[in-house]
């Protein structure tokens, strides 16, 4: 009995062994491409600064800043949701908090929600309840490109326009830290912006060519562009961070759950040895 219960045992360090290997070799590979997505993070964020900024001064120094984009021009209808997820699992609760954060949002709207979905997951979450998912994006986060988020973005402002649409809200993913995300609910449409303080006010009247109008139209389309890739750039590197922290998770526990079964081999096969012995014993005192 002992000696079955211990190639049981056996068995599972074996099985868990193999788990072992697995996880930590995912939790290398996610390392790697941690490091990889944050430097591209990084020089987006940089980019994108610049882009706001303009839009920011321009707002700041012109009394003729186009109502068309701001808040409060329309009444809010239609909205269309941008919802960032992984294509991938195992990276712990990386894709069910953001789903959790847009299932309530739209389950909060009264009309029917336009659902642009970047992510398998997304996608396949929404679409198993009903909802009409309006195009999709279902590679892997880190290979897309601006070029394609030029792509995905201009049906969205060209809906605005139109006014099929008069909200955009994305939802995805922040990096804080390598131990730490959150997710983020934004408002890209109607634009809401206050006059900053402390953006620097010219002293001289600045000129915009061919007009402020112009400018701010072409600007506003760029800043949608630039969040959509922002926001999918930085949900590719929260993706990596969430899984090499599940990974590492995983891989300790296993080796804990490989120590426990390394203790419970050595006693059971302790025990089988012990048995094997009483047996001899005993069989020799027979013979007496």
């Amino acid at each position: 009995m002992a000696s079955s219960n211990a190639q049981d045992i056996k068995r599972r360090i074996k099985s868990v062994t193999s788990t072992e290997h697995i996880t930590n070799a995912m939790k290398l590979v996610s390392a790697g491409k941690l490091r990889k997505a944050k430097a591209t993070f990084e020089k987006t964020n940089e980019n994108f600064h610049y882009i706001t900024h303009s839009i920011a001064e321009i707002f700041n120094n012109s009394s003729e800043v186009p109502r068309h984009y701001l808040l409060g021009n329309r009444e809010i209808k239609t909205t269309c949701y941008i919802i960032v997820t992984s294509s991938k699992g195992l990276c712990g609760g990386f894709n069910s908090n953001v789903i959790k954060e847009a299932e309530r949002e739209i389950l909060a709207d009264w009309e029917k929600p336009v659902i642009i979905a970047i992510g398998n997951k997304g996608k396949e979450y929404f679409q198993k309840r009903g909802y009409e998912i309006y195009s999709e994006y279902l590679e892997p986060p880190e290979s897309i490109s601006f070029l394609e988020t030029q792509e995905m973005s201009r049906p969205i402002i060209e809906m605005y326009n139109s006014g099929e649409i008069d909200e955009v809200v994305l939802i995805y993913t922040s990096f804080i830290s390598s131990l730490e995300q959150e997710v983020k609910n934004v408002t890209l449409l109607p634009f809401d912006i206050e006059r900053d303080p402390d953006i620097m006010q010219l002293e001289k009247e600045v000129e915009y060519e061919p007009s402020v109008e112009a400018v701010f139209n072409y600007l506003i389309p760029k800043y949608v562009e630039m969040m959509v890739y922002a926001a999918v750039v930085e949900s590719a590197t929260c993706e990596h961070a969430a899984r090499r922290m599940a990974m590492e998770n995983a891989t300790d526990n296993a080796r804990e759950m490989l120590d426990n079964l390394s203790l419970y081999y050595n006693r059971a096969r302790q025990s089988a040895i012990t048995d094997q012995i009483i047996e001899i014993v005993a069989g020799s005192e027979a013979q007496k």
